[in-house]
């Protein structure tokens, strides 16, 4: 490009401001009930995957071992989540969440359903589902597992 005109951002800078400003939407969402945006993401992850341990929940919501940690405690003081033996492996503590933590989802479903929508507001209507597509192939083409991303989906 001649220097009159600078080179436009990188794709994964662009990714990064919409995660920022996404994240940024989402803890403005939360924080009223006192959550964080990485405690939602964390009982998202259990409502679509319920009885994981904590370090499959640690790597399923982008946190460290240390974060869930804090976080499990966090969300079991509050009764969103709890702590059982899982059912077919006697010997491990599985989390799942509680019915006041999917209470918790559901009054929040509708508010970040229009997070979303309003981050959409620029594409046209048809675009959505192709986004999600390439998405889900960036992911897949960085090698980042696609059982379960925690992230910020409505339902």
């Amino acid at each position: 490009m001649s220097q009159d005109r600078p080179e436009p951002p990188t794709l994964l800078y662009l990714i990064k401001q919409v995660e920022l400003a996404s994240r940024a939407g989402l803890d403005e969402l939360t924080r009223p009930v006192g959550l964080t945006a990485l405690q939602y993401t964390a009982l998202t992850v259990l409502e679509r995957h319920p009885d994981l341990t904590a370090a499959r929940l640690a790597r399923n919501s982008f946190v460290t071992a240390q974060s869930v940690a804090d976080m499990v405690t966090t969300l079991l003081q509050r009764g969103l989540i709890d702590r059982h033996r899982d059912p077919s492996d006697r010997r491990r503590l599985v989390l799942a969440l509680t019915a006041d933590g999917r209470q918790l989802l559901a009054r929040l479903r509708p508010d970040v359903a229009a997070l979303e929508e309003r981050m959409l507001t620029q594409l046209p209507v048809t675009a959505s589902a192709e986004l999600r597509r390439l998405l889900e192939a960036c992911r897949q083409g960085l090698g980042t597992r696609g059982d379960d991303s925690g992230e910020l989906e409505t339902g």
